[in-house]
């Protein structure tokens, strides 16, 4: 127990009530209150060694005491005993004691209670107190309890532990504290923490298992309490235990249940992370085997219920007979995990093993095809977390490729799905410590040849992995939901800025980028209008940029059409972002409230390869314009290529040509030239 826990009032009346002499130090070692007792055995008076201004009780009391231990004693946090003291009295005598030395707090001041525990004035008090007969009868009552000498033999034990333990007083007196518990290597360090505890003078409490006469195992809530045996004159030590052997196993049959996949009798998810987590901490080499049977849900469909179950024990049979002296776990209904030390060519032959021993049904054999991943520790990754990852991303990998194969990924795929997984863990970090930052791109009206919008970008440089794009950043963000946050970051840069730039008479429009993830949360309307609100920008500064996914989606789901109609009938305009990309619908571009489009920076790029590509990009401005909609060509990088689309009929220009992306400060620069 730490000292900032010991807080409580000691005063004169209660040093008085104490069977032994006893003083009150501050930490600079001056008293503050002395008892009766110790003025009439050492013979100092009250005003002697109490006040501020007596010396420290070293230069009296205690002047035999070396320097190094008073300082301790002034110092320690925990209680300090100490066998034999010098004390020296009034009269220049001195007198042998034991001395207890306890820290408390009383008003956040820091103190410590010293007790001359002098045999002669123990004995009679202890041994005579009915509380204290009491209390003793209390415990061997209720409890098992049994004493140790200093050394940890057992000098003896009451009903209670015999009744449990099975021993008896003849067998048991003379044993060690070490053979009343198992002799595992768990055991062993349990019982070396508690006997370092009471060797320091601390108490220590806690579950532990022990083991009976007969070697049968049992549990107990111990309470290990060092005391001081004043008619021995020796230090002794107390055992007190409840016997919980019961809870103990209710509890032991209900992790198993949490742990256990109860079909196949192999671990489950949760216990195969924290065996992992161990070997990982063992540094021990392993391969991270992941199994998934395909089609399993194809295969159910196919095969009556008898079957569906069998199935599963049958696969799990012949993982355990391919795979012995392997860790095996059940992830899920068709996923399975082995940890193994085999090399790769014969984890890549249990899919031969399978033909060689198929599954029946109706004794006919079930067509089993397995994707497997291999994943070596820590060659490849170093988490739990990062195995289960790379595993997922070899397994779609596999399937995408026909299934039916384990493999490995190569190196550089795992260094990229490390770089992957840092990036999440380092988001989550910039996001809360706003360590992102926003980029403006301008946007030119080739009719006016001035600045109207800009498109605001995230922008990411990180101290640890350097600048990350974002065409890695985005997609990432989407796919740990973390988008989200961006969104609503860069939603809320974009106001404040272009409100700031409307205060300076400078009317130009933000667009800000938008997931169909934000808006499939039914309150993403009402979210962009509070912002808009808390930053007092106006609605019609703002832009939303969404792609072809976005808008299929938002094609079938009513409720995101509304939300979209919602913010356009508040002066939000929205633009179809990288236009010719994806999935290209007419019906979308009629549904949806869209004021612009936007052509991918794809078809600007190849504009001057070729006249097919010129037709192309003319076409689409045409479309647009049929539409009624405002045209917007990105990655203009060439006078030539913006000649092009001004003659195509493009409203309005973005890319390098222009501006790469800048700061607003660099916008106003650009405005003013």
């Amino acid at each position: 127990m730490s000292l900032k826990h010991k807080s409580f009032t000691i005063d004169e009346h209660y040093i008085n009530s104490l069977p032994f002499p006893a003083i009150v130090i501050t930490q600079n070692g001056q008293a503050t209150i002395s008892g009766k007792h110790a003025e009439e055995l050492f013979g100092f008076s009250v005003n002697d060694i109490t006040g501020h201004t007596t010396p420290s009780i070293h230069e009296n009391l205690l002047r035999n005491l070396s320097t190094e231990t008073f300082q301790s004693i002034l110092q320690n946090e925990e209680s300090t005993y100490i066998d034999q003291v010098q004390v020296c009295t009034q009269a220049d005598e001195e007198i042998t004691t034991a001395m207890l030395a306890k820290p408390y707090f009383e008003q956040g001041e820091h103190l410590i209670l010293i007790m001359f525990m002098l045999p002669e004035l123990m004995i009679n008090s202890v041994s005579n107190s009915s509380t204290y007969v009491d209390l003793k009868q209390g415990l061997d009552s209720t409890f098992m309890t049994v004493t140790l000498d200093r050394d940890g033999f057992i000098l003896e034990c009451n009903a209670e532990f015999l009744k449990i333990s099975q021993w008896t007083p003849k067998r048991v007196i003379g044993k060690t504290f070490w053979q009343l518990f198992p002799e595992n290597e768990v055991s062993e360090k349990i019982t070396n923490t508690i006997w370092r505890n009471l060797n320091n003078g601390h108490t220590w409490q806690g579950e532990i298992e022990k083991v009976t006469k007969t070697g049968q195992s049992y549990w107990v809530l111990l309470t290990a309490i060092p005391t001081f045996n004043l008619e021995a004159n020796e230090q002794q030590f107390i055992l007190i235990e409840k016997d919980i052997t019961k809870s103990k196993t209710i509890q032991h049959q209900l992790e198993k249940i949490a742990y256990i996949d109860t079909e196949t009798g192999l671990m489950n998810a949760h216990r195969l992370e924290k065996v992992i987590s161990k070997m990982i901490e063992e540094e021990k080499h392993f391969s991270f085997v992941y199994l998934s049977i395909d089609k399993f849900y194809t295969l159910k469909e196919l095969h009556d219920q008898q079957i569906n179950q069998s199935l599963i024990i049958e696969f799990t049979n012949r993982i355990k007979m391919y795979f012995q002296d392997s860790t095996m776990a059940r992830i899920n209904e068709n996923d399975f995990v082995v940890i193994t030390p085999l090399s790769e060519w014969f984890i890549q032959g249990f899919l031969s093993y399978l033909q060689q021993h198929p599954i029946y049904s109706s004794n006919i054999a079930v067509p089993i095809s397995i994707s497997g991943g291999i994943t070596r520790f820590p060659e490849d990754q170093t988490t739990f977390s990062q195995l289960m990852k790379a595993s997922i991303a070899t397994i779609t990998t596999v399937r995408e490729a026909g299934g039916d194969k384990i493999v490995s990924l190569s190196k550089a795929t795992h260094k990229a799905l490390n770089r992957k997984a840092l990036i999440e863990k380092r988001l989550l970090q910039a996001l809360d410590q706003k360590n992102l930052k926003v980029l403006y791109q301008p946007q030119v009206d080739v009719y006016t040849g001035k600045i109207t919008a800009v498109e605001a970008l995230v922008r990411w440089e990180d101290e640890v992995i350097g600048v990350v794009s974002p065409d890695e950043l985005i997609p990432i963000a989407e796919e740990t939901g973390l988008i989200n946050n961006i969104g609503s970051f860069m939603l809320e840069k974009a106001c404040e800025q272009a409100l700031i730039w409307k205060k300076a008479g400078l009317n130009l429009k933000v667009a800000v980028n938008s997931s169909v993830r934000e808006f499939r949360d039914k309150n993403m309307a009402k979210s962009i209008l509070e912002m808009l609100a808390k930053t007092n920008c106006p609605a019609n500064l703002i832009q939303i940029e969404i792609t072809e996914k976005f808008a299929l989606e938002a094609e079938a789901a009513t409720f995101i059409t509304q939300q979209m109609r919602k913010l356009e009938n508040e002066g939000i305009a929205f633009v179809l972002d990288d236009f010719g990309t994806g999935y290209g619908s007419f019906r979308y571009m009629q549904i949806l409230p869209i004021d612009t489009l936007k052509i991918d920076k794809a078809f600007t790029s190849s504009l001057l390869k070729s006249e097919k590509s010129q037709k192309l990009m003319h076409g689409m401005i045409q479309l647009g314009k049929s539409m009624e909609l405002k045209v917007v060509a990105e990655g203009v990088e060439t006078a030539e290529q913006a000649n092009l689309l001004i003659n195509y009929g493009c409203d309005t220009i973005q890319g390098f040509h222009i501006s790469k992306p800048v700061t607003p400060e660099e916008i106003e620069a650009l405005l003013i030239k």
